[in-house]
């Protein structure tokens, strides 16, 4: 005879925990799930693999300078529309698409701040507006940060960061930055204010084969894409296979390219450092 009946239970159902959206962010470089603050407070950079990801032109400026120290030059200047360009869509509807998404004018800010205590003269471009394309906005800011910095001689540094190279909706317009800005910097040479050239991942063409690509001290970021044609396209051209790694930040140091690699973290620090020794 049983001592005891059957045994009584009942089956709960847990309700799923629902997760907000937007507190993680998958890693481009390995893929590991990475839980959004954590990653905000290691600057952006993967702690697995330690892949950089692309930053905005203000997260970048608010990493480099000192706290309420920045003050943008001509915050309100906008492209026009000299070819008219139409396609599937207008260059001008591509430019209010992008400002709303960016909360940018165009691709690059530029202003005067300070960098651990240091004036510096900063102009940083931002991928994330038509590819950071340098259209004439950013040819005529970074210009005018170039001549800024020459005529009151304040130390200048521009951290480039595009996949677009010159803005073909405006055609000669755009193409033109490149000898402008580079103009620009061949007198600040002369005079002797430092320029340091900061290429992040990616900046490529008309940006790397003009003002990116002039600095008396060029720095980039680990594992930057760094160069004028891309890698697939060059290979399509020249029907053979590319180094491995090529047109990477390690390859162009190897090579002579590039003068030094600088971890996120260190950036600040290093970029303090050449400044004294610059000045």
């Amino acid at each position: 005879m049983a001592l005891f009946g059957k045994p009584k239970y009942t089956i709960v159902r847990l309700k799923k925990k629902e997760m907000p959206d937007g507190l993680w962010t998958k890693c481009e470089g390995c893929s590991e799930a990475l839980y959004n603050k954590a990653l905000e407070e290691n600057f952006k950079v993967c702690p697995k693999c330690n892949y950089h990801f692309v930053l905005g032109a203000y997260e970048r400026i608010g990493m480099l300078l000192d706290k309420d120290t920045f003050a943008e030059y001509d915050p309100d200047m906008v492209s026009c529309d000299p070819l008219e360009f139409k396609g599937p869509k207008t260059y001008l509807e591509k430019l209010s698409t992008d400002q709303k998404l960016t909360g940018l004018k165009d691709a690059v800010v530029s202003g005067i701040g300070a960098l651990n205590d240091k004036e510096v003269i900063i102009a940083v471009t931002d991928s994330r507006f038509i590819m950071g394309s340098m259209g004439s906005v950013v040819g005529e800011k970074i210009t005018r940060a170039i001549e800024a910095a020459t005529k009151n001689r304040i130390p200048l540094i521009i951290v480039s960061g595009s996949g677009g190279g010159a803005r073909m909706y405006e055609g000669m317009f755009s193409l033109m930055q490149m000898a402008k800005t580079c103009a620009a910097l061949a007198y600040q040479h002369k005079t002797g204010v430092p320029f340091i050239s900061v290429l992040t991942n990616p900046t490529m063409a008309g940006v790397m084969a003009s003002f990116a690509g002039v600095g008396d001290v060029i720095i980039a970021e680990p594992k930057a894409l760094i160069g004028f044609t891309g890698p697939r396209v060059i290979e399509q051209t020249i029907r053979q296979k590319l180094p491995p790694g090529f047109q990477r930040s390690e390859f162009l140091l190897e090579h002579g390219l590039i003068d030094m690699i600088v971890h996120r973290k260190e950036m600040k620090n290093t970029l303090s450092q050449l400044l004294d020794y610059l000045s």
